[in-house]
């Protein structure tokens, strides 16, 4: 079985956020989901659990960061192409989500980020595979 990865995350209004990531294309798990969390699928093995504040603090003995003020994590997906990158920073800034940083366009890497509605920062990156062949 390949490594799986579950980026949980607080959010204040589990709804809200479903209904922003579902109006990206993103589906739900729902064997994984219930009134407090939801599980985000991003691909066979990336997920993000959305996690209502009140249950996500009884994970952590730490105060949960407040996204909109100051930042705990960059969450960066791959992209087919620049193409994919402005259509997925697109549909989250027509779904509500707003901007987070300026484009980044290298050539050879082109990036956009958009924040959700919790304020979390999503970076999504085209990288030319012939600039990194041979690279290893």
């Amino acid at each position: 079985m390949p490594q799986m990865i579950f980026v949980n995350l607080p959010v204040k209004d589990l709804e809200t956020t479903k209904g922003f990531f579902g109006k990206l294309g993103f589906s739900f798990n729902p064997q994984f989901s219930d009134e407090n969390t939801a599980c985000l699928v991003i691909s066979d093995t990336i997920f993000a659990m959305l996690i209502t504040e009140p249950r996500f603090k009884d994970f952590t003995k730490k105060e949960i960061a407040d996204a909109s003020k100051s930042t705990e994590v960059l969450l960066a997906l791959s992209a087919e192409s620049r193409e994919k990158v402005d259509e997925l920073a697109d549909a989250a800034l027509a779904a509500g989500g707003s901007p987070a940083n300026e484009t980044q366009d290298l050539g050879f890497m082109y990036g956009r980020s958009f924040q959700d509605p919790d304020h979390h920062i999503w970076e999504v990156v085209w990288m030319d595979p012939s600039a990194v062949e041979g690279q290893g």
